[in-house]
């Protein structure tokens, strides 16, 4: 990717006249099954920018309650956009509730009431266990939304991490949503840069309201660049993740104290429990951050660990070892 940079050809982004962005937002429409994509320096923007897109001042987005828009990104649709983000639920495997979902569908058309402009979806869900979301649940999010004529915006961070889970291709998945939105850095290993994908014209309205956010970037076939080798190369050695994921998993349910989060579709997260109350969790946290291994807390007992490029089957091991460590001298005091 550093070579990559190196070799860019460059332009005016603001202008369309980057020659490597315009490879690359041609390459991630041809992935996602869309007409057009945009480059955009993170998933954050880019979901903010589909919000705003998407939902005049005043009415509802509807997004999962454990969602990335709902829980991690500043809360910048209301901020911003002046959109209510009202939350339906999630289940434990991060799916939407969709009998809540239907009820607030169908709430009278009542001057009381803000009016729902967007239906949101996310697959991979992080929070909830980096689950891959089945197709046939967001067939179903896609028709209740779509039967009242409304979008579906997609938060697919990492969708082609979902694709491999559910056997099936990101073009698939992304049918069932109106515009998407996936990054480039996580498990596709590019230091930058996500993509927002739609319609020609939904894509020049993002364009827009990019600039008015201050996305509109010159030179930046630089990180685009390293996003084409993440395309081209990273897609398939995911897998490699996946299974070191599972290993980890498998490693850290034997040790006493330590409560693994089940998963049917297990992809590159593994979510964790340590028993006994906050202060033996971080504790723990401690001990397994002076032996190298570093995971990243979800709560005062609950933890995410994750595996990526870099991260190798030996080093998987070594971290199962430094748990098993870690959790003795946690649990012994």
């Amino acid at each position: 990717m550093r070579e990559a940079i190196a070799r860019a050809e460059l332009g005016d982004d603001v202008y369309g006249e980057d020659p490597t962005i315009n490879r690359l937002e041609a390459l991630a429409a041809d992935k996602i099954g869309k007409p057009a994509a945009m480059l955009v320096p993170s998933g954050t923007m880019g979901n903010l920018i589909a919000l705003l897109a998407h939902c005049p001042r005043g009415t509802k987005a509807l997004v999962g309650s454990l969602s990335h828009s709902n829980l991690y990104e500043g809360g910048g649709a209301s901020a911003l956009g002046g959109i209510i983000l009202t939350p339906i639920p999630n289940t434990a495997e991060g799916e939407l509730e969709l009998d809540v979902l239907a009820a607030e569908l169908d709430l009278p058309a009542d001057p009381h009431f803000a009016l729902a402009a967007v239906v949101t979806i996310e697959n991979t869900h992080n929070r909830c266990g980096g689950e891959a979301i089945a197709l046939a649940h967001m067939a179903s999010v896609a028709e209740l939304a779509h039967r009242r004529s409304l979008p579906v915006h997609l938060d697919g961070a990492r969708i082609f991490n979902a694709a491999l889970a559910l056997e099936t291709d990101a073009r698939t998945i992304a049918r069932h949503a109106d515009s998407v939105s996936f990054c480039l850095s996580k498990g596709m290993a590019a230091p930058v840069g996500s993509l927002l994908c739609g319609s020609r014209e939904f894509i020049d309205r993002a364009r827009r309201i990019r600039k008015t956010l201050g996305g509109g970037m010159r030179q930046a076939g630089i990180i685009a660049a390293a996003g084409i080798v993440a395309m081209e190369t990273m897609i398939d050695r995911l897998a490699e993740d996946h299974r070191n994921a599972q290993v980890l998993a498998d490693g850290l349910k034997p040790i006493d104290g330590i409560r693994v989060q089940q998963a049917r579709r297990r992809t590159n997260m593994v979510f964790f429990e340590v028993q006994g109350g906050a202060p033996r969790a971080a504790s723990f946290e401690a001990a397994l951050k002076h032996r190298g291994v570093l995971v990243s807390a979800r709560n005062a007992t609950v933890f995410r660990a994750v595996t990526h490029y870099g991260i190798e089957a030996a080093d998987v091991d070594r971290a199962i070892a430094a748990a098993r460590e870690a959790a003795a001298e946690a649990f012994a005091n």
